[in-house]
């Protein structure tokens, strides 16, 4: 693992860091903030995953969480949203390929040699974090935005006692019955449908909920709602009582503006469950 920087923040540190991925194939590079905590005893973790386009620098330098992150004493990964590099295949839209890993593992070519963005984020990244830094992976949570919202949704449902909570926002809530999902999951998985159930937030609502608290943030204003279908996951989360909120936030869009409003509620949600 190379460290890439080291900034002091809020007490603790702020690291950006790379390491050789078995899972993509290739250099992965990832964000992750300390709290001045880790410094004597293990804390426990919210990961935030970002959306299409973004690498681990975009939440970092723009969700403004390391403050809320410090007082509460957790730290905070910021993972990278697809494989990258010489070799890595890629296409000219913006929503496929690299920057759009859509947190799947891809078996069709010619995205099945590097994007397995699942494997990375449930099996390697959190075994890397708890080898080299103070993480307590007994203590974990996740959140994240629009794909990335996406993502957090989907392992939550899908890896069983592993967080203790679970927040989005402006998550693509219905890819299966969405231009920003039904286009990547036939790319990365198949023409067989039946594959891409698991990687859809609403279909697992129905199908399992979640064992722990939601929290979801729409902007009353974001002129992706036509693809994010946040409609469809509010009435699954009602009729299956989800414990959870689900809140649309009256004239706010798709923006970092939009998350860093509303970090502080977030944060102070995943502590509240990381320290039971």
């Amino acid at each position: 693992m190379d460290i890439k920087s080291e900034n002091r923040c809020f007490g603790g540190v702020q690291g950006v860091y790379s390491h050789a991925s078995g899972a993509t194939g290739c250099d992965m590079t990832f964000g992750l903030f300390l709290p001045e905590d880790a410094r004597h005893i293990k804390v426990p973790v919210l990961w935030f995953l970002s959306g299409l386009t973004c690498t681990h620098e975009n939440a970092m330098t723009k969700a403004a969480a390391q403050g809320w992150a410090a007082e509460a004493g957790v730290a905070l990964v910021f993972p990278d949203t697809s494989p990258r590099g010489e070799g890595v295949a890629n296409d000219d839209a913006y929503d496929l390929g690299q920057g759009a890993g859509f947190y799947v593992n891809a078996t069709q070519d010619p995205w099945a040699p590097h994007f397995r963005m699942w494997d990375y984020i449930a099996d390697e990244l959190p075994a890397l974090l708890g080898d080299e830094f103070a993480i307590d992976l007994d203590r974990q949570a996740i959140t994240g935005h629009s794909m990335g919202g996406h993502g957090a949704l989907t392992l939550a449902m899908n890896l069983p006692d592993r967080f203790a909570s679970v927040s989005a926002f402006a998550p693509i809530a219905h890819p299966t019955q969405s231009d920003w999902g039904r286009k990547q999951f036939g790319a990365y998985l198949g023409p067989d449908e039946s594959t891409w159930a698991r990687h859809d937030a609403t279909l697992l609502m129905r199908d399992r909920g979640f064992d722990g608290p939601v929290l979801i943030d729409q902007g009353s204003d974001d002129n992706f709602l036509d693809l994010l279908k946040p409609e469809a996951l509010s009435q699954a989360m009602a009729a299956r009582r989800q414990e959870g909120t689900f809140r649309i936030q009256k004239g706010y869009d798709h923006s970092y503006f939009f998350i860093s409003t509303f970090i502080e509620d977030h944060i102070a949600f995943h502590a509240e469950a990381l320290h039971a």
